[in-house]
């Protein structure tokens, strides 16, 4: 069984930075709505700033808390193949052209050729070892 966690400093960081900077407007925004902008943007940070990837009796990657999260089992997969994004792809969830993409930090990815021709690719500081259990699993490495 394979469990990993990466933290996203940056956004976490980002995320601080913007609030500490809210701090000012304070006296001049109304109290209710920096209530609710400060809710929303820590809403944000602990949806975003954590990707959780498990490889047990399926494929599981969640963010942050886990309201955001998909379950792939290993029986939808073709192949998974290590590979690097560029920098303009950045962060997140987002369909980048090919697939979508979920990241929270770095470059480094898996991409998943589901059967259905679907791509799907997790961003993870560690390929080699989420390949590697993958592979364990019967999935093709490309």
């Amino acid at each position: 069984m394979y469990k990993h966690t990466q933290f996203g400093w940056l956004i976490a960081i980002a995320l601080g930075v913007a609030l500490f900077a809210l701090l000012p407007s304070i006296e001049i925004i109304p109290l209710q709505f920096g209530v609710s902008l400060s809710a929303l943007m820590l809403f944000i940070c602990v949806s975003f700033c954590a990707l959780r990837v498990e490889v047990s009796d399926a494929l599981k990657v969640r963010f942050g808390v886990g309201l955001i999260r998909r379950t792939i089992a290993f029986t939808e997969l073709e192949s998974a193949a290590i590979v690097r994004n560029s920098w303009w792809m950045g962060w997140g969830i987002h369909y980048y052209g090919s697939g979508w993409l979920w990241n929270v930090w770095g470059l480094d990815a898996i991409e998943l050729k589901l059967k259905n021709g679907k791509r799907f690719r997790i961003g993870t500081d560690a390929p080699e070892k989420l390949a590697a259990a993958l592979q364990s699993k019967g999935v093709k490495r490309a």
